[in-house]
């Protein structure tokens, strides 16, 4: 798997992550595991898993085409100095959340994890998880309307 993932990904750091995150879901799951059916299903995690990595660098790539478009079609440090300034504010709006909810609110928008993911990484419910992440959406909306 860590061949696979490394040769479609490029990156073998990025590959070890992928690896360990599929074993990871493997262990997790629900689901009956026997001698054939383990390696057909570690393996489409693992494709499932690197499919995601590149939709959300392709996600990436067209944001960042776009603050450069909106920069002029030259390349220009506004961008990159708003995109940290904004980054800033964030991370000051993070500290008014109580701790519970700025987990979540991290995991969710930081590190792209679908509320399912989380709900299972947490053991927590996943209404639960759902609450707590419109409890820190409603903040930092009004954090961030205060301070822009």
């Amino acid at each position: 798997m860590l061949a696979y993932a490394s040769t479609r990904l490029g990156d073998k750091d990025e590959a070890e992550d992928i690896v360990q995150d599929t074993y990871l879901r493997l262990l997790t799951t629900d689901k009956m595991l026997t001698e054939q059916t383990l390696p057909a299903l570690a393996f489409t995690v693992c494709r499932n898993l690197v499919n995601d990595r590149f939709r959300r660098r392709a996600f990436r790539y067209e944001y960042e085409h776009y603050i450069q478009g909106v920069g002029g079609g030259f390349f220009s440090m506004e961008p990159a100095i708003f995109a940290t300034d904004i980054v800033e504010r964030m991370e000051h709006g993070l500290v008014r959340i109580p701790d519970n909810c700025r987990d979540i609110y991290r995991m969710h928008i930081l590190d792209g994890k679908r509320v399912s993911e989380i709900s299972e990484l947490t053991g927590q419910k996943y209404k639960t998880i759902e609450n707590r992440l419109g409890l820190a959406r409603r903040q930092m909306r009004v954090y961030l309307r205060a301070v822009v």
